[in-house]
């Protein structure tokens, strides 16, 4: 239809109103929480929980919701994503926000760059200080400019649109089991009671450098948009989550610790993180029946904005058990007087 790219992806500005909440909990077995979020209005470049960021008009710079899922071990994790957050909100302070122009190529480009600029942080980071070496987090963001939602992830934490009461996965897990199942290897189903469904295809850190999957969507009046770890996703499932978020007269604030308490009842086994985003205004335009949902890559020219097959990362090795090590001493101080028996007796 010959139609540009700025006029394709929401040159039209809207009157477009953000509620949004984010909480994070340890769960029911991690010793501390290695999980990060952050809430930003980007025009006001103010990053909080503040009621004026809480609830907020979105500005001419947009507005910018994450998740980051340390790992590492120790507090390793928990400096990685931090990391994550900080440094992709400064970055975009420092560079989007400056901008002479403001289009959606502009904006999308910049949510890339930021997330690739804080793996070369948290990479160097790493490399000079010794006893975080290896430490990595997921990051999943969303930027929100005019009408539509630009998304940039590394890693499994997940991104739900809930429309009209039903919740639909924007993201694709960078996972080993996504990977099986996108090859027709599993089913979903089965993906989802694997026990290496942990299993992360990257991460922000271990590497000097990652492939960010770059997608988009164009929200309607009503949408809700969630973001979690995968301490929330691999415990409720995403009907589960519409359900939380739908009511619209329902508190965010309530929603988050709805959906927190639930994957802790089912035994906590990881942090959970939630943030979740109701997008209102009268010049959105509303939801129809045949509105495409779901992962769509977002084209930047250079060509680069989609994930492409990376060595397995698979985070700091468990330790070893103390009667393991034991046992393994014994079995290896008796072969050796065996073989010393052996040696001797010819």
């Amino acid at each position: 239809m010959g139609l540009s790219l700025v006029n394709f992806f929401g040159s039209k500005r809207h009157a477009v109103r953000i509620a949004v909440f984010g909480k994070t909990d340890q769960g029911r077995t991690r010793e501390h929480n290695e999980d990060c979020f952050l809430v930003a209005d980007l025009t006001a470049r103010q990053a909080s929980l503040q009621p004026e960021v809480r609830e907020h008009t979105l500005g001419e710079r947009g507005s910018l919701i994450m998740v980051a899922d340390g790992m590492g071990g120790a507090a390793a994790g928990e400096v990685a994503s931090q990391m994550a957050t900080e440094t992709i909100f400064d970055h975009l302070v420092a560079t989007w926000c400056q901008d002479d122009g403001r289009t959606p190529q502009q904006f999308a480009y910049r949510l890339k760059e930021a997330v690739e600029h804080a793996n070369r942080s948290i990479h160097e980071y790493a490399r000079e200080h010794p006893e975080v070496r290896g430490m990595g987090t997921t990051t999943t963001l969303a930027g929100f400019l005019d009408d539509h939602v630009y998304l940039a992830q590394v890693g499994d934490s997940r991104a739900y649109l809930v429309r009209s009461g039903r919740a639909l996965q924007l993201t694709k897990d960078q996972s080993l089991m996504q990977r099986l199942v996108d090859a027709g290897e599993l089913t979903e189903e089965e993906a989802e009671k694997s026990e290496r469904k942990n299993i992360i295809l990257q991460a922000l850190g271990p590497d000097a450098k990652v492939r960010v999957d770059l997608t988009h969507q164009e929200i309607r009046k009503g949408d809700t948009l969630v973001l979690c770890s995968d301490g929330l996703s691999g415990q409720v499932k995403k009907e589960e989550i519409a359900a939380a978020v739908s009511e619209p007269s329902q508190d965010l604030a309530a929603a988050c610790a709805e959906l927190i308490a639930l994957a802790n009842e089912r035994g906590g086994p990881d942090n959970i993180t939630v943030v979740v985003a109701r997008i209102a205004g009268d010049g959105l335009r509303a939801a129809q029946a045949g509105d495409h949902v779901g992962h769509q890559v977002y084209p930047l020219l250079d060509g680069d904005s989609t994930t492409e097959p990376v060595p397995v990362y698979k985070g700091s090795p468990p330790p070893e058990p103390k009667g393991a090590v034991q046992a393994l001493l014994v079995t290896a101080l008796a072969v050796l007087a065996a073989a010393a028996a052996i040696f001797l007796l010819t």
